[in-house]
């Protein structure tokens, strides 16, 4: 994904972002200071929209959550299949995407049915990873149709390691034209590999 570019990456964020072996997983657990848009009018069209789990029509603070990152593959490429288990008021949802590296880019491929894929031009900011979508695409029937980009969504992903609380961070954000962010989800937790799945 980064190439020489990777050993840019804080120590743990190298750990975190590195291949997981076979039969093993990493598992994390951490607070997300806020989970979705506190634009109220904006999310029942989230809910219409999005698949159940990949956003939630939701704005919740401090919402405890879990992820579990498991090696996979995606057309016989090396993939990285991660499941965040958010602990939400109503109850607990789950966020699923598979991650493959090519020879464009990172591409997230988001929920079980992987309707939606995002291609990430990725950057290293002091220690920390920058991604930040270049295009996004939709399924439809058999085949992914780029969106165009006057309405494409923007994702952008800011991950880093603080040394002040020994916390990795995350900052995930979707902005559209006109319309600005209009979902997000950032917080803070703790991560390791661990052998053997969960």
């Amino acid at each position: 994904m980064l190439g020489d570019r990777f050993e840019g990456l804080h120590p743990r964020l190298r750990a975190y972002f590195s291949a997981i072996p076979s039969g093993s997983s990493g598992v994390g657990e951490g607070l997300f200071a806020a989970v979705g848009t506190p634009r109220r009018w904006l999310r029942p069209f989230i809910g219409l929209l999005a698949d159940p789990d990949v956003l939630f029509p939701v704005w919740e603070l401090d919402v405890p959550f879990s992820i579990v990152n498991t090696p996979a593959l995606d057309g016989g490429r090396p993939a990285v299949a991660a499941e965040r288990m958010f602990r939400l008021a109503g109850g607990s949802r789950t966020m699923r995407d598979l991650i493959v590296a090519t020879p464009e880019g990172l591409v997230d491929i988001l929920g079980a049915r992987r309707r939606f894929r995002a291609l990430f031009a990725a950057e290293i900011v002091d220690g920390g990873l920058r991604l930040e979508s270049t295009r996004v695409a939709v399924r439809i029937g058999s085949r992914h149709v780029v969106v165009p980009g006057f309405v494409a969504p923007r994702v952008r992903l800011i991950e880093r390691f603080s040394e002040a609380d020994e916390l990795q961070h995350v900052e995930v954000t979707v902005s559209l034209p006109v319309l600005g962010k209009v979902y997000e989800y950032a917080g803070s937790f703790r991560y390791e590999p661990r052998a053997g799945r969960e």
